[in-house]
């Protein structure tokens, strides 16, 4: 179906590389967004439409969407994001007078395109809140909207499919929700500073919100920054897959929100700018390398700098399937947008990431590709994987209350084993742990370890492992291979 796979730089003036969002694929049609060039594709058999936002404002457009804000209804397609109408650049930077939120509607059935929803606050450097999913309410027939990158609007609106009204249903930050039973719940939080503080479950019966705390990690270490990604249901409980790791549960059925670690490096690699989908009764995502980053600032002259440009590993596509957590691919710098058809995974990656407002460029500098995969590869032995960690990231979190890093799940793997570069003689701490539900606590083993290079044997655990060192090694390097 598809003429095109890939899309290399074209003008979009924006910050960084947008990349290939909403891959949903619903009665025949292919639909995805390519940002920032702020095009939407619609590809049929017998040919392909794109939209460029012009019901929301003048051309030339930017943006359209970066969180995967889609879902399906019948014969519609409902996808949504934000976008520049006009986009205006200068001196690198981008003026927000023109930045909309919108929420728009495909019909399958005739190839239309309907602006449903649109809302600015025309601030030369502040924007109202983005559309960062849509969740489709079967009871309410209504669509539920997330909003939490932004300055206003913040929070979770219903917005009616007939007459394009957008209702506050909650006024507190949230970038994703996802349905369980006969509740939505929805991730609360700044993602760019503390990451979800909580999360709310909105009972599509009675319209009632309740509040819940999540609660320790199973390897019974701190977490800090735990950024959402994306959420997923399955097994009766919601999925939340943030920065570090993920947290599962359900209270309504006595299941508390715990965390597991999971590729936690202390840097930005995460579930972000991603979504989540259900697989032969799983759960497929992927956890980035290199989704944002601060582009200007010198190395070394801030942790923002270190912490979203250090490079530790590939982006991993990852299948849950509990109480297995398994690796089924490996690619370059991140995967933005995940869709199953006809035997396939698509995938639609990037080789750049997102940068700061006023690290903005007239065209989108990424390359962004479709890969087509077969959906057997959840049933096929895992890539090779390495991984490359700096130690002074885990002792510099130490200071932060947190250090325990890892989370690698073993799934499928012979000989895995850590090469361990120390600068002192220390001891490391390995917890080994699975996703078995409800989740139960991990089991703990000590390695001495010497100055110099030490080779630990990971063959005899399973399940997932994370690592704690005694003391700091602000010098040390930890790589972990998975063979």
């Amino acid at each position: 179906m598809l003429r095109n796979y890939r899309f290399p730089p074209r003008y979009g003036p924006e910050w960084g590389s947008g990349g290939i969002f909403g891959l949903r694929y619903h009665s025949g049609v292919l639909y995805f967004t390519v940002a920032f060039e702020a095009q939407a594709h619609f590809v049929r058999k017998d040919g392909e439409r794109i939209y460029e936002f012009e019901l929301v404002g003048e051309k030339p457009t930017s943006g359209g969407d970066t969180y995967n804000a889609v879902d399906t209804v019948d014969e519609f397609i409902y996808f949504g994001g934000w976008v520049h109408a006009p986009a205006v650049y200068l001196n690198r930077t981008i003026s927000f007078v023109n930045k909309y939120s919108h929420v728009h509607e495909y019909d399958t059935e005739n190839d239309e395109v309907k602006l449903l929803w649109k809302e600015s606050i025309h601030h030369e450097t502040d924007w109202a809140g983005e559309i960062s999913d849509i969740i489709y309410d079967p009871y309410g027939d209504r669509l539920l909207l997330a909003r939490e990158d932004g300055h206003a609007n913040l929070g979770v609106y219903s917005l009616d499919r007939k007459t394009g009204k957008a209702q506050l249903l909650m006024n507190e930050p949230s970038p994703k929700g996802t349905l369980v039973h006969d509740t939505a719940f929805f991730g609360v939080g700044n993602n760019f500073i503390s990451g979800v503080g909580e999360f709310k479950a909105l009972d599509l019966i009675t319209n009632k919100w309740e509040s819940f705390k999540p609660a320790g990690s199973v390897d019974g270490k701190p977490y800090i920054r735990p950024g959402l990604g994306a959420m997923a249901s399955a097994y009766n409980r919601a999925f939340a897959f943030v920065r570090g790791g993920l947290f599962i549960g359900n209270p309504f059925m006595g299941d508390e929100f715990r965390f597991a670690r999971l590729f936690e490096f202390y840097t930005f690699y995460a579930p972000f700018r991603v979504n989540a989908v259900n697989v032969g009764g799983g759960i497929l995502t992927a956890f980035n390398s290199h989704h944002d980053a601060t582009y200007r600032s010198e190395m070394g002259e801030n942790i923002e700098w270190a912490t979203t440009n250090i490079i530790v590993g590939p982006s991993v596509l990852v299948y849950i399937a509990p109480p297995m957590a398994k690796i089924v691919g490996a690619f370059g710098a991140r995967i933005t947008s995940i869709e199953k058809m006809d035997g396939k995974i698509l995938l639609g990656t990037n080789n750049t990431p997102n940068t700061g407002a006023k690290e903005a460029t007239p065209f989108d500098t990424g390359n962004k590709e479709i890969a087509v995969l077969d959906e057997k590869i959840i049933q096929e032995r895992p890539p090779a994987v390495s991984f490359s960690l700096p130690l002074f990231l885990p002792s510099m979190a130490r200071r932060y209350g947190a250090g325990t890093f890892g989370g690698i799940p073993l799934e499928g793997y012979r000989e895995p084993r850590m090469l361990l570069y120390a600068s002192r003689d220390n001891k490391l701490k390995v917890y080994e742990y699975d996703l078995a539900l409800p989740l139960g606590s991990a089991y703990e083993e000590t390695f001495d370890i010497k100055a110099g290079r030490n080779i630990i044997d990971l063959s005899s655990f399973s399940g997932i492992i994370s690592f704690e060192l005694e003391k700091e090694d602000m010098k040390g390097k930890a790589r972990i291979e998975l063979l």
